[in-house]
């Protein structure tokens, strides 16, 4: 309960409720813009500090290989039942969008751990970042395959060129190269740049999160309609498949040596799908897919469950569980 107490969430709330209501509430892209830099460099250089302390271990890269396998294994797996209920190309870009992940709702969770003191590895940002491109690549071989099946003739248009261009918009997007960079300069300043950044990083990271998640909330409520149009295998699907993601985060972090909290942020992961990267780029590999599928299934369903609820259902579970 008090997680729906918390000042961020209940302008989530406000924000779906201002949606529905139809009010002209609305936040300038721009602003939405600068506050998701803003909340991706905080993160990585609280990550950056933290990483200074502890250092590299064992439990760090047993972390990150957990990680890479949950963005392997969830839209593999995803896409072999998307398949049946729903045609190859939009069964890619489902599978990719769930097979990918949420850096707000990761960061929405990192708050929940700071605020009940529970400590976590800042090795868990850049686990985070590698997480997010495997199931872009993943899709786009599914949809590549699936078109040589349909019309061979595609694949010079679509094949190697769209894969090469997959590959390196992946390697050098801004929001994944400002994270993995704001970690590096809170490794390499420690102590001294964390007293520094301070009233950045710090005091202002709780406000920002809220504003964002006043201007999420806005965006969820816009795509509750189209839902309507969804089927109803799809719609299972968004339900479903988030929690037993991160019951295989449990079960590989366990038999991995995970901590505790770092395996209820795994969790977390893994039950949260992508509604800013993997839309952007479906929509220009896969312009065959609909945006209102896995784009509104994302920010419609996944989305606010996982803010609502999720988050301390699956880092109390991961605590009793492991801890």
């Amino acid at each position: 309960m008090s997680n729906f107490l918390d000042p961020a969430i209940l302008f989530f709330v406000l924000g779906v409720l201002a949606g529905v209501l139809k009010s002209n509430l609305e936040i300038p892209q721009p602003i939405s813009r600068f506050l998701s830099l803003y909340l991706l460099m905080a993160l990585g250089l609280k990550g950056g500090f933290a990483l200074a302390h502890s250092g590299f271990s064992t439990e760090v890269i047993g972390a990150i290989a957990v990680a890479i396998s949950l963005a392997v294994i969830i839209p593999l797996v995803g896409f072999q039942f998307l398949k049946r209920v729903t045609d190859g190309l939009n069964a890619a870009a489902v599978a990719a969008t769930y097979g990918s992940v949420s850096a707000v709702t990761f960061i929405t969770a990192t708050r929940y751990l700071d605020e009940h003191g529970i400590a976590f590895g800042g090795h868990m940002a850049a686990a985070m970042a590698l997480m997010e491109s495997p199931a872009i690549i993943i899709a786009i071989l599914f949809v590549n395959a699936q078109r040589q099946k349909t019309n061979p003739a595609q694949t010079g248009a679509h094949g190697q060129h769209g894969l090469g261009m997959i590959l390196k918009e992946s390697l050098t997007d801004g929001a994944q190269i400002l994270l993995l960079g704001a970690m590096l300069v809170g490794l390499l300043s420690g102590d001294a740049g964390k007293a520094a950044m301070q009233p950045f990083s710090g005091n202002l990271f709780t406000g920002m999160l809220a504003f964002f998640l006043l201007d999420m909330g806005l965006a969820t409520a816009k795509n509750f309609p189209p839902l309507k149009q969804v089927p109803k295998g799809l719609l299972a699907y968004a339900l479903i498949a988030p929690p037993l993601h991160a019951m295989l985060a449990l079960l590989l972090t366990s038999l991995v040596g995970v901590p505790a909290a770092d395996a209820g942020l795994l969790m977390v992961l893994a039950a949260s799908a992508s509604y800013i990267a993997v839309p952007a780029v479906m929509r220009f590999a896969v312009p065959e897919a609909n945006p209102s599928l896995y784009f509104g299934l994302s920010l419609g369903v996944t989305f606010p469950i996982n803010i609502l609820i999720g988050i301390p259902v699956y880092i109390g579970i991961a605590q009793r569980v492991l801890g």
